[in-house]
This record gives C-alpha cells, sequence and structure tokens, in this order.
C-alpha cells in the first residue's frame, strides 16, 4: 500500500513538474524579416531564419517551450517593457543609447554595413559619394545613424528591407545602405544590383530583455556560450551562409565554412519569378486561409468599434447640444482633440502609455477602444448636424401637439436625423475597415499585416495585393448594402406620414 501511494505521489510531482515548463515568449518583425525572422516560402504559417534557429537552440538548451509575439519593429522595446513577452531577437544592434533602457545578451552575430547601387551606377563607389543621392535604409537602425551623420545624403527610410530593394531596382532610389546579412540575402544574387565601397562600421547584434531580468539574461548568456562551443552556433551561421570574418575572430574559428547554404535557395523559390500560371494559382490558394484568418480580425475589431463609436458618438452629440455649457465643452473639448491628433499616436498611448498609469489593456481591446473612441468624435458631428438640420417649424409642431422636449427628440428629430447621417456612417465604416490595418503596431495580426508578410516573403506585391483588395472590397459591400436598404426603407416611411 505504502509503495502504491509513493508511486501515486511520484507520478503526480513529475506530472506537474512537466505541466509547469516554463516558457519563453519572443518577439520580432516578421514582416520583410528575412534572413531573420520570416515566413517559409514552403509553409507560410512556419517561421524560418537563423534568428529562429538560434532562439530555438537557446530555448532547447534553457528547457522551455517557445511563443512566438509578432510585433512591429518600432514596437518592440515598448512592447518589452510592457512585459507583453520577455525577449526580443530581431536584429538589434547593440548600442550605447539602447543599453540605457534595456539589457543586452553576449552578442550573438557580428557583421557591418553594407552599401549596394545598380549594376549600371559608376558614379557611386562608396558613401562619400553618395552626397546628393538618394539612399534607402530601414528606420531607427543603426544604418540610418550612421547615413544621418553624412552630409548630403536624402535619407529615404523603411519601415521593412525589402521595399528599398523594389525602390532601388525600379530606380526611385540611387543605393540602399543596411545591414551584410540583409543585403547577401535580399541582393546576393540579383545580377541588377551590386555591392560598392568597404565595409562600414562593426555592429553587433544581442538577445535583448527588460532591466529586471537580469537571472533571464544570464541564463542565456550561459546557453549561447553552451551552443557556440558545441558547434551549433556555427551550423546555423553556414548554413544561412553568415559566416564572416568578424564571427571568426569573436568566436575564435578560422575554420571555412562547412555546410552548403540555404539561405538563397529560399529567395529564389520565393520569388516566384519564374512560375507559370497555374502554380501560382496555386500558390495563392494556399494563402487564402491566411488572409481568412487576417480578415476574421479584421471584421471582429472594425464592426465592435464601430459600434462603440456610433454609441459614444451619439452621447457626445447629445452632451453637447443639450446639457449646460461647462459639460457641453467637455464633449466639444473631446471632439477636437481626437480629430485633432493622429489615430496612430492615439493607438500608441492606449496601449503603451496607460500601463504607467497602472491600466494594462489587451490588444484586442486596445484597438477596438483606439479605433472606437476615435471614430466617435466624428460620428459625434455627423449626429450633431443631423439633429441641427431638422427645422424649428417641426419642433413647434411637436410642441404644439403637446410632446415634452425628450419626446420631440425621441420620436421626431432623432428619427430623421439618423436617416440624414446614416450615408456618411456608412462612408466612416469603411474608412475605419481600412485604419484597422494600425492595429498592427500593437502585435495585432489583420489582414494588411498578413498581406505584408505574404507579400515581402514571397515578392510578391502585385497578385496578393490583388487578392487583399477584393477581401476588403467583400467585407464592406454587405454593410454598404444594408446602409442602402435602411436608407431606402426611411425614405419610403416618411414619404406615407
Amino acid at each position: 500500500m505504502n509503495k502504491i501511494i509513493l508511486l501515486l505521489f511520484f507520478l503526480i510531482i513529475t506530472s506537474n513538474s512537466f505541466a509547469e515548463k516554463k516558457v519563453l515568449r519572443w518577439a520580432a518583425d516578421t514582416e520583410g524579416g528575412a534572413p531573420f525572422s520570416f515566413s517559409d516560402p514552403k509553409n507560410p504559417v512556419k517561421l524560418i531564419g537563423f534568428e529562429v534557429e538560434i532562439i530555438e537552440a537557446i530555448a532547447h538548451e534553457l528547457g522551455m517551450e517557445l511563443e512566438f509575439v509578432q510585433n512591429s519593429w518600432d514596437s518592440l522595446i515598448l512592447g518589452l517593457d510592457r512585459g507583453m513577452y520577455d525577449v526580443v531577437i530581431n536584429g538589434v544592434e547593440i548600442t550605447e543609447d539602447r543599453k540605457k533602457m534595456v539589457n543586452f545578451s553576449n552578442p550573438y552575430y557580428l557583421t557591418y554595413l553594407q552599401l549596394i547601387v545598380h549594376k549600371d551606377d559608376e558614379k557611386i563607389k562608396s558613401l562619400n559619394d553618395a552626397r546628393g543621392k538618394k539612399i534607402g535604409t530601414l528606420k531607427n537602425a543603426l544604418s540610418e545613424k550612421v547615413l544621418q551623420a553624412e552630409e548630403g545624403i536624402e535619407i529615404i527610410s523603411y519601415e521593412d528591407d525589402i521595399n528599398s530593394f523594389t525602390d532601388l531596382e525600379n530606380r526611385r532610389i540611387d543605393g540602399v545602405f543596411l545591414d551584410a546579412p540583409i543585403i547577401m540575402y535580399y541582393a546576393g544574387d540579383n545580377v541588377s544590383l551590386k555591392k560598392v565601397g568597404p565595409p562600414v562600421s562593426q555592429m553587433m547584434y544581442g538577445i535583448v530583455t527588460r532591466k529586471a531580468d537580469t537571472k533571464l539574461l544570464n541564463n542565456i548568456n550561459l546557453a549561447l556560450t553552451k551552443i557556440a562551443k558545441s558547434g551549433k552556433l556555427r551550423e546555423i551561421y553556414d548554413r544561412w551562409n553568415l559566416w564572416n570574418p568578424y564571427l571568426a575572430v569573436h568566436f575564435e574559428d578560422q575554420n571555412p565554412t562547412k555546410i552548403p547554404p540555404v539561405m538563397y535557395n529560399y529567395f529564389l523559390e520565393s520569388s516566384g519569378k519564374h512560375k507559370s500560371y497555374w502554380d501560382k494559382v496555386k500558390l495563392y490558394a494556399g494563402f487564402m486561409p491566411l488572409f481568412i484568418n487576417g480578415a476574421k480580425v479584421t471584421l471582429q475589431v472594425s464592426i465592435l468599434s464601430m459600434i462603440l463609436a456610433i454609441l459614444f458618438g451619439f452621447t457626445l452629440a447629445m452632451i453637447r447640444l443639450y446639457t449646460p455649457a461647462p459639460i457641453a465643452f467637455l464633449s466639444t473639448s473631446y471632439i477636437e482633440l481626437v480629430r485633432g491628433t493622429p489615430l496612430l499616436i492615439q493607438m500608441l498611448f492606449i496601449f503603451y502609455g496607460l500601463p504607467y498609469l497602472g491600466i494594462n489593456l489587451s490588444p484586442f481591446i486596445a484597438a477596438v477602444l483606439g479605433l472606437g473612441l476615435n471614430y466617435a468624435a466624428y460620428e459625434a458631428e455627423n449626429y450633431r448636424a443631423g439633429i441641427l438640420s431638422i427645422s424649428k417649424q417641426q419642433w413647434d409642431a411637436a410642441y404644439a401637439l403637446g410632446m415634452n422636449k425628450r419626446e420631440v427628440l425621441q420620436h421626431v428629430v432623432i428619427p430623421q436625423a439618423f436617416r440624414l447621417v446614416l450615408p456618411p456612417i456608412t462612408n466612416d465604416f469603411i474608412s475605419l475597415l481600412k485604419d484597422s490595418s494600425l492595429v498592427s503596431i500593437i502585435t495585432m495580426v489583420e489582414l494588411t499585416k498578413v498581406y505584408g508578410k505574404i507579400a515581402t516573403t514571397y515578392y510578391d506585391y502585385f497578385g496578393t495585393g490583388i487578392i487583399v483588395a477584393i477581401i476588403y472590397f467583400l467585407i464592406g459591400l454587405p454593410f454598404v448594402q444594408l446602409a442602402k436598404y435602411f436608407e431606402r426603407k426611411l425614405r419610403i416611411e416618411y414619404k406615407t406620414t
């Protein structure tokens, strides 16, 4: 009996230890994220990239499960500070400015900056020759800071990498200045582009943690040391054709590359330039589950936001029109403040600013509030215009019939005002549907973000763009038809009364 009890106790303890296996939440921006972290061209649901393999190796050493969180590049550190994830690994350069805000692991990759131009360009042979030229780079990256230190260069900053190479091929800009791994991936086999000038600067990538997470940082450093000594780290770099002299010195490994690289194969497979018609049809069909999931998020956020905007907007309009001046002033101030500031700023404030006041909202709730509270200001003005358009004679006639003010509003004014403002409300919903793309900055993956990830993975903005445009049109069409139906119904009712 005692043996059975001991056995049961052992099973309970071991089962709890498995159940309580810790999760390491890591974040990156996978839109245009090659070769760091990006969607597998063979399976868009799966993430690949040399940083994906590194974080997987570290998690294995730590005995932890991985959980990925998508966030925009500009918001990665903000999300880390907010506690949305534990680490960031996304080609973040170790700089003194960043060290003041966050902690960095030991460097896991060392590289340099490289300038690339069109193959026919004989005028730009180094960064010194780029004065008076348009040079593309990644926003908020070290490469942008280096360009800012140079005089006379017109800097074109991009949210992701791939658009800069597209613009260079189309001769919209004169060059691209980025981290060497990015140059190698996107331009390594591109015969229309060429590298010019010597390597610029030396940069180190580190895994980012919060200042308070010193224990996690130490464990990550130990894991990095283990995979470096075991040869696992070198194996990853060889596979992605990323081994370079800086790494050889840093890791004290002067051996030649051992494993045939696969990095360019991924790029050629993903570009799809030489695929047949039916291959492209099959490829686009494979994207549909991702687009449908993105459309669901877009639709959910948009509908709930519009309901909030209509209800709160109506309340604001009534307060502004029919309450004492001090209270009406608050409504007017809110409307003018919201309409006078960008929606993007409001969204960032709600999601990243309010936690400083102890208000932590989930991405979905923050998205609905951000869009709903913003559009409420515009809906309030629609309602106010509709109510004020009802003539004074109708008020007088209603009063003559013995109605009080509340009854006049309820039975005469508001129904007519609603009919008048229905078209602008419909237009606002279509606008809100498109503005929902901004929720991607607070880690939500909606339809536009899915489009960006797929387009940058497959180097195809045209075909996927048409698909997304059709989806947006199909999403909005039923609401337009519904609004027309109610408009006709209300118009008929008022003609017969």
